[in-house]
Parts: structure tokens; sequence; C-alpha cells
């Protein structure tokens, strides 16, 4: 339990510093790490380097470039490909964010265990989501607060018959 202590405690300050920015822990990283790739990355590159899936990490670099901080562009080199840079104002908010924040400390980690070792440690975590009854829980990038906000609508009664009347056509 003390390891799973540490890394969550680790993980609430990254998250605390992101707020502290008015960013979400996710935002916080996926700005880390187009900030640490210090050139432009596509989706699927920035996939792997946060350790989630190409949809999860659209929609919170997509939420980044809303804010101005991050912007999409097509590749010289291959039109069909989109990349994402920072913008100023995000290399100067990047510029304010720890180092290395947990996120990436902790994929980082993952990284350098052996196949072998990353094998065992998925086996037992999942036996422990299993154990914990989670299995179906969602499984968003670490701190993104707007997917948890989706995840509870999603499942939350719509309040009026009129507006339950209108979700049973959707």
């Amino acid at each position: 339990m003390d390891a799973f202590r540490r890394i969550v405690h680790a993980l609430r300050s990254s998250h605390r510093a992101a707020s502290d920015l008015n960013l979400t822990g996710a935002q916080l990283f996926v700005l880390a790490t187009l900030g640490a790739a210090g050139g432009p990355m596509g989706v699927k590159e920035l996939a792997e380097q946060t350790r989630t899936d190409q949809s999860t990490v659209s929609v919170v670099a997509g939420r980044l470039v809303d804010r101005g901080l991050v912007e999409r562009a097509r590749s010289a080199v291959d039109t069909r490909r989109v990349e994402l840079s920072l913008t100023a104002r995000g290399r100067r908010l990047q510029q304010k964010t720890p180092t290395t924040v947990a996120q990436q400390k902790l994929a980082d980690a993952l990284r350098h265990l052996s196949a072998a070792d990353a094998a065992t440690l998925s086996r037992i975590l999942k036996g422990i989501v299993e154990m914990m009854g989670e299995t179906d829980a969602p499984a968003p990038m670490l701190f993104d607060e707007t997917a948890a906000e989706q995840t509870k609508t999603r499942h939350r009664r719509p309040a009026t018959k009129k507006a339950r009347a209108r979700a049973v056509r959707r």
C-alpha cells in the first residue's frame, strides 16, 4: 500500500500544479509532453508518449487548441497527417509547469520495465481492478475531469419528463 500511496501522492501533487495553472492534470500532461518534444507531434505519437489511446489524447489536445495553447496543422511532408505543437502562449505556460509531471514520470518508469515485468504488473493490476468490481469503469487519462464529468452526466437520469422523452428519442 505504501507504494500505491506514494504514486497517488505524486499524481495529486502534479494535479494541484495543473489546477494552479487552470488546467486539468491530463491537459498539463499533454502540454508538458508537447513541450518536451521540442517540435510538432502527430496524435499517434502523442498517444504513445502519454500511454493512452488516440481518441482520448485527441480530445484533450482539442481542449488545449480551443484555449489557444496548442495548434493543429497539416504536415508539410504528409498532408494526411495532423501535427500538434505549442503556440507561443502554450510555450509560456509550459515553462511555468514542473520539468516533468508525475504522469510522465510514471509513464517513463513503466516504459523501463522489462516485457516480462510489464506483463506481470498488468496482470496483477487487472486482477485488482476485477476484485474491486471496476472492470466496466472508464479509463480516461489521469485527472481528466471533463471525461469524468461526461461519464457522470451520461449515466444521470434527466430531471423532467420532457428531458427524459428527448433522451429516449436520441
